[in-house]
């Protein structure tokens, strides 16, 4: 079985060379460049674990190294997260017997790495990727990095073309995007590192990061300002068989079929009526599979006109006041049940109707990726309008910290768009603070707020801009 893409109607997947994996004693065919867990899943092998204590199948679910669905035993060491670890030729995979053993020798090469930079922005979505061109290109030594094989973010994944102004790359594929940003990145001499991530902040007399990479290797970066540019996780729904492989996140399917060309099923359930839902539901058609439906709980459609239209055009029926109520198989999906929703949310009894779909799509919202932020000390809150917890941030998107910054969906959960206008603004205030470019700074900073400011007149930014006054004044509280 090869579930591998090979046609599509917007991207080209090159695949590089063809190699061998081996799980347990089974071999695998692979390509260089391509994920464990991609490799895997194109193979038809959708169990990468068992849970520890029921032995529940466990498989992908975010596709970007934030969830622990994927781990498996990979040459020896045990818990690596497949699904951001590149194959190799070779490689020994193996299934994780209940909580995992510790390595058999101890005799691993482990490299060390010593820096000092002016500035670490830590995540290289759009966010990232912006702050860092934007900082290097103002004077500032930048070292950015990632924890995924490629940089990019939700911008590798997304073939919509996005809205706004030329600024903002108005009628742009975010794919292209990603592009132009790394052709940046590689002009404004800044170094980064992939396959990489950041596992602590430290205070010494000046903030200290620990990054690991590739389980190999430990990097001690001594800096001056820091941006944390991680980006968001996907939310979760409870509901009976949620844990079942084929329940994945909408960006864990994204990863799958348009940045590794891997086809994640063939036939889906959405769920989940937001921008995310209608476009991976679109994509999803692209990539040869059978939507069956959208559902979304509220009592309309929560993204733009345009996306539904799309899929309204292609047969798919999105259903309102719908949810799903469980998910059905044994080892893996096998189906659904959804059932109609009265209007103090709960299910109308005899509404259920079993759909049969090997896919479920859960497109029901991202929460804030604050960990390293919260670990360095930052002052924080829970916003419901930005995702969840947050740090406490001003205007400048600086926290409680004094140099330490956020861009992206981890101050709050928004579009691409305003990640890389906040990316932009957050990179202009390091470089006024080093006092390095100050008037090219100050006026990419204030054009940059020009373009945020009216991306968020759009009334879907409206909670969103709700939320962020309430951290920016409590910001100004705190100092």
């Amino acid at each position: 079985m090869d579930l591998r893409i090979w046609k599509h109607p917007i991207l080209e997947f090159k695949r590089d060379k063809r190699v061998h994996i081996y799980l347990e004693d089974k071999e695998i065919d692979a390509y260089e460049g391509e994920t464990i867990a991609a490799a895997l899943y194109a193979s038809g092998i959708k169990i990468y674990s068992k849970s520890v204590k029921y032995h529940r199948p466990r498989g992908f679910f975010c596709g970007i190294g934030k969830c622990s669905s994927c781990l498996m035993r990979v040459n020896g060491i045990p818990h690596v997260r497949t699904c951001v670890t590149l194959v190799k030729d070779g490689m020994r995979i193996e299934y994780e017997k209940g909580r995992g053993d510790p390595p058999i020798t101890t005799e691993i090469e482990v490299e060390e790495e010593k820096l000092d930079t002016d500035l670490v922005v830590v995540g290289g979505g759009p966010a990232g990727l912006s702050a860092a061109i934007a900082a290097a290109n103002l004077g500032v030594d930048v070292y950015l990095v990632d924890e995924n094989p490629r940089a990019g973010g939700q911008l590798i994944k997304q073939t919509h073309k996005f809205f706004g102004s030329k600024d903002n790359y108005a009628g742009v594929r975010g794919v292209e995007i990603a592009k132009i940003l790394l052709r940046e990145l590689k002009k404004s001499n800044v170094k980064w590192v992939l396959n990489a991530s950041v596992i602590g902040y430290y205070e010494n007399k000046r903030p200290v990061l620990a990054v690991v990479q590739e389980n190999r290797k430990l990097i001690e970066v001594t800096t001056r300002n820091v941006i944390v540019a991680t980006g968001a996780q996907e939310n979760m729904l409870p509901f009976p068989n949620n844990d079942l492989p084929g329940v994945y996140g909408a960006g864990g399917v994204q990863t799958l079929m348009n940045v590794y060309g891997v086809k994640p099923g063939n036939d889906a359930l959405i769920v989940g009526a937001g921008n995310v839902g209608l476009i991976v539901g679109y994509q999803l058609v692209q990539a040869g599979v059978n939507v069956k439906m959208v559902v979304e709980a509220m009592p309309k459609i929560g993204g733009y006109l345009v996306h539904a239209s799309k899929l309204r055009r292609l047969g798919v029926p999105i259903l309102t006041r719908h949810t799903i109520s469980a998910a059905k198989g044994k080892d893996y999906v096998e189906g659904a049940v959804i059932v109609e929703l009265d209007e103090n949310w709960q299910p109308v009894e005899g509404t259920e109707q079993e759909v049969d779909v090997d896919l479920i799509c859960l497109a029901v919202g991202l929460t804030p990726s604050s960990e390293l932020l919260f670990q360095a000390g930052c002052e924080k809150a829970y916003i419901p309008e930005l995702g969840g917890p947050v740090a406490i941030h001003n205007e400048d998107l600086e926290t409680t910290i004094d140099g330490v910054y956020l861009a992206g969906d981890v101050s709050g959960i928004e579009e691409a768009s305003t990640a890389m206008m906040e990316g932009r603004i957050a990179g202009a205030n390091v470089a006024i603070e080093f006092g390095k470019e100050r008037s090219r700074a100050e006026k990419l900073r204030e054009e940059s707020f020009k373009h945020l400011n009216a991306l968020r007149k759009s009334p879907f930014s409206e909670r969103v801009l709700k939320g962020k006054e309430r951290v920016w004044k409590m910001w100004r509280e705190l100092k």
